[in-house]
């Protein structure tokens, strides 16, 4: 034992003198970012063997600077549920951007539901889009009333005007024509909340294309009009609640949806040109009790 102690010892010895100027040209070039990761981290985690040993190294030692201390605790850190929601869907989801299979709309649509605790699918009383997977491109605002402009577009039912600053944030401006539904309300004055809502959360799809919208026409106007719906952002998990506004946009353009400005902003889409894919899948609220806007994990 007293053998192996002083070959250990010896060993350790030789590897400290042959790195000290190593040590010292790491310091000398990287000693504040290394001072500063060390001080300014207050949970610092050890998950292996081999860091353990690192930690209890000499070389280790040598390399923090005297005045430095490290306190080795272990701690049970908050994880945001969003993780898993992205792990899961990255499990199902292709790596290209293509209308999914049957099976794969299944698999997602059973996430979605367990994860939001609202039923949510792909097809809802028979009715489906031409896809439920797809990128999303920026729509502008839409005339809530006989008379909505930018001016006024940002007073809503519950409050006054916000300040300047905020409404720059919604620089996307007003559509020159209305939704695929007209006016949301028939006047300022009689505009409620609801309808200020389906106009800032509102999404376009391609209804037009959905499978029958050519033999039923006129039931599937009257099925998509506000028909509620959950959009997904598969690479940061965040999801919104929104409505059925608008129709399109067209085939050529490469797009099979588009959102509101306060949409885009949300899911992180916040420029069409960058192809951002979502999911965009139906959800089945007939007493509409679900509100409109981001929707949380349960």
């Amino acid at each position: 034992m007293a053998k192996d102690t002083a070959l250990y010892q010896n060993l350790r010895d030789k590897w400290s003198t042959k790195h000290k100027e190593l040590q010292k040209s790491l310091w000398e070039k990287h000693g504040n970012i290394i001072d500063d990761f060390v001080t300014g981290t207050r949970n610092f985690a050890i998950g292996s063997v081999s860091a353990l040993m690192l930690l209890s190294s000499p070389v280790a030692n040598n390399m923090l600077p005297p005045s430095t201390a490290i306190t080795v605790q272990e701690e049970h850190l908050p994880v945001s549920k969003n993780v898993f929601l992205i792990n899961d869907l990255s499990n199902i989801l292709p790596q290209e951007v293509r209308p999914l299979t049957t099976d794969e709309e299944s698999s997602v649509s059973a996430v979605l539901t367990r994860d939001f605790g609202v039923p949510i699918s792909a097809e809802l009383d028979g009715i489906r889009l031409n896809r439920s997977y797809g990128y999303i491109g920026a729509e502008q605002h839409l005339a809530r009333y006989p008379g909505d402009t930018m001016a006024t577009h940002f007073s809503t039912p519950s409050g006054p005007t916000p300040p300047e600053e905020i409404q720059k944030a919604y620089s996307s401006g007003m559509a020159p024509g209305l939704g695929g539904w007209g006016y949301f309300a028939p006047s300022a004055t009689q505009m409620t909340q609801e309808d200020s809502d389906r106009e800032k959360y509102y999404i376009a799809v391609q209804s037009f294309l959905a499978p029958g919208f050519a033999d039923h026409t006129g039931e599937y106007i009257k099925f998509f009009k506000f028909r509620k719906m959950i959009l997904v952002n598969p690479q940061n998990g965040k999801a919104i609640v929104v409505v059925i506004g608008d129709a399109g946009p067209a085939e050529w353009t490469g797009k099979s949806l588009g959102g509101s400005p306060e949409v885009m902003k949300y899911l992180e889409r916040v420029d069409g040109k960058a192809r951002g894919a979502v999911l965009y899948y139906f959800i089945d609220d007939p007493d509409n009790k679900i509100p409109l806007g981001p929707i949380d994990i349960k």
